[in-house]
């Protein structure tokens, strides 16, 4: 009767898990279900929209138009008098911004031939070195068509379509195929100097999504800061895509990322996402009614706005209390969560409920958790990785898929440029 409990309890947590209180990506809350209007964000009691007072934007005249049409005045609207040869008192102006008739133009280069009039032979002027077929595209058209495929995320199909509705200049999709390895091998020392940055920072924000590639499933792994992206897609997902990325081996600074072991392997120091811990804490309180998790997440959050008032640290008393209140909370969930009970008639490890993990790890890792009050460096979340990580399932959703590992690497090479 116990088992049956306990298999009807997972079965019960498992459908109550969703976006807002677990692991599970929004996408995973099916369209049939009811939105949920619950955030972990604080409400600040502000409208939607535009605020009271801020400064609003609007198109404005420039100085120096490219293009200016007079528009004359022949006879008086008063007394029908002729102004032919009157002189303007002043001009009205209203300014037109538009595309051009024409978005694409087409230089010719001519390279002179001359014939030397001493020894009769002819001697050529060089071409630009960019300028190497007799009809060719220039290097403003490949950057217009990388910028569509890899910050719009324009499938190549589509980018070809809009050249030639809009320039009237068909391109071959194997043309834009031609053009993203040549931006991928162009960036390639970047890539390299973005790498050898993020090894001095003092944080990292690291975190990976599953990518869809030439019918397999890899992985893109991310490392960033606020200025600098990296992006490594690798097989694996684990400890050996991160050893082969070699930025972990050699990072002394701090690591901000989820409680996924792997990443706990590497001998940098770690601080932990507390948004993932909202969502755990949250779970546990609506669907076991545990208020130990609910007063966790009010420490946690009331923390990190003790945090934002502060400039660089808060006072060693603070944290000392900060520490007490995380141990008394820990002491409470663990008085509602006693160790499970042994079954004399199953062997091995005994299985542990949903809080009582979640109670040990706040117990093993308070230091990584709490990292971002001790440290002011160290965010609260780790929402920075995946912001980066973002655009990268858009582009998944919007294709379905790479067709090759070189096109899928040649991507994240762009797109880490781009972020």
């Amino acid at each position: 009767m116990q088992r049956l409990r306990a298999r009807v309890q997972a079965l019960e947590d498992q459908l109550a898990q969703n976006s807002q209180n677990s692991h599970k990506p929004p996408s995973s809350d099916g369209l049939k279900k009811r939105p949920r209007s619950a955030s972990l964000r604080e409400k600040t009691g502000k409208k939607r929209g535009g605020q009271e007072g801020h400064s609003g934007t609007t198109l404005r005249q420039i100085e120096n138009p490219d293009r200016t049409q007079i528009h004359g005045v022949d006879r008086c609207e008063h007394c029908n008098t002729s102004l032919a040869k009157v002189p303007a008192a002043r001009h009205e102006k209203r300014q037109v911004f538009d595309l051009p008739p024409r978005l694409i133009e087409v230089t010719e280069h001519q390279a002179e031939i001359k014939i030397c009039p001493q020894c009769q032979e002819p001697t050529r002027a060089p071409f630009p070195q960019e300028v190497t077929q007799q009809a060719q595209y220039g290097s403003r058209m490949q950057a217009v068509a990388a910028y569509l495929l890899n910050q719009q995320l324009l499938p190549y199909e589509r980018t070809a379509e809009l050249f030639r509705d809009l320039l009237g200049q068909p391109v071959a999709v194997g043309t834009l195929a031609n053009w993203q390895q040549l931006c991928s091998a162009k960036l390639a020392p970047l890539e390299q100097k973005n790498k050898e940055h993020l090894l001095t920072a003092e944080v990292l924000h690291l975190d990976e999504t599953g990518m869809r590639t030439n019918g397999e499933l890899h992985w893109l792994h991310t490392v960033s800061t606020a200025e600098r992206t990296f992006y490594y897609m690798h097989p694996k997902r684990g400890q050996q895509a991160m050893a082969e990325m070699d930025i972990l081996p050699q990072f002394h600074g701090t690591a901000v990322h989820d409680f996924w072991k792997p990443y706990q392997r590497f001998t940098c120091k770690h601080a932990f996402c507390n948004v993932h811990l909202l969502r755990e804490l949250k779970f546990v309180y609506e669907q076991h009614q545990q208020a130990w998790a609910k007063d966790m997440s009010a420490l946690l959050l009331a923390t990190k706005a003790r945090v934002a008032r502060n400039t660089c640290r808060l006072a060693a008393a603070t944290l000392l209390e900060i520490q007490r209140q995380y141990q008394r909370i820990l002491q409470k969930g663990f008085r509602a969560n006693p160790p499970p009970l042994g079954d004399p008639h199953r062997r091995g490890r005994k299985k542990k409920s949903k809080s009582r993990n979640l109670l040990e790890r706040l117990r093993t890792h308070a230091r990584e958790i709490l990292a971002f009050a001790y440290d002011f460096k160290i965010p609260f979340d780790n929402n920075q990785a995946e912001r980066d990580l973002r655009m990268m399932k858009v582009q998944q959703k919007i294709s379905g898929t790479f067709r090759s590992v070189d096109g899928a690497r040649a991507f994240c090479r762009i797109r880490g440029f781009i972020s």
